[in-house]
C-alpha cells in the first residue's frame, strides 16, 4: 500500500481523526440541527392542521349563517304574511264600521229630515190656520171670537190633511 501512497500511520491517524470530528459534529451540530428541524416540521404539521381545522369550522360556520338567514328570510316572510292578513282583516272591519257608521248617519239623516217635514207642516197648518181666521175676519168684517178662530183654525186643518 505504501507504493500507492498510503501510509498506515496516517491512514488510522486521519481515520481517528475524522471519527473524533463526525462523533463531536454529530453531538454538537446535526443533533441540535436535526432537533430543530424535527420541531419545526411538528410545527408545520400543527399548523397545516389547525388550518384545516379553521377551514372546517369556517365551512360549518358558513353553513350555519346560510341556514339562519334562510330561517330569518322565511321568519321575515311569514311575519309580512301574517301583517298582510292582519291589514286586511282591519281594513274588512274599519269598511264595516263605516258601512255601519254611514247607515247610521243616512238613518239620522232621514229621521231629522222626517222631524223637519213634520215641524214645518205643524207651522204651516197654524200659518194657513192664522190666515184663514184673518181673511175671515177682513170679508165678514165681523171680530171672532175665541172658540170661533179655534173651530175655523181645526176645520182648516182637517181639511188641510
Amino acid at each position: 500500500m505504501e507504493s500507492l501512497g498510503i501510509h498506515w500511520v496516517k491512514l488510522i491517524a486521519q481515520t481517528i481523526n475524522f471519527s473524533i470530528v463526525l462523533f463531536v459534529l454529530s453531538k454538537f451540530a446535526f443533533r441540535p440541527i436535526f432537533a430543530m428541524l424535527e420541531q419545526r416540521r411538528v410545527k408545520i404539521a400543527e399548523g397545516i392542521a389547525n388550518a384545516d381545522k379553521i377551514k372546517a369550522e369556517l365551512a360549518k360556520t358558513e353553513a350555519d349563517r346560510q341556514k339562519i338567514l334562510a330561517d330569518a328570510g322565511d321568519q321575515a316572510n311569514k311575519l309580512i304574511e301574517e301583517a298582510r292578513q292582519a291589514a286586511g282583516r282591519v281594513r274588512e272591519q274599519e269598511t264595516q264600521k263605516a258601512i255601519a257608521d254611514a247607515g247610521q248617519i243616512v238613518s239620522k239623516a232621514h229621521e231629522a229630515a222626517a222631524q223637519d217635514h213634520a215641524r214645518m207642516l205643524a207651522e204651516l197648518k197654524r200659518e194657513v190656520g192664522r190666515l184663514v181666521v184673518q181673511t175671515t175676519t177682513t170679508v165678514t168684517g165681523k171680530i171672532l171670537t175665541a172658540d170661533d178662530q179655534q173651530r175655523l183654525a181645526s176645520e182648516t186643518e182637517k181639511q188641510l190633511a
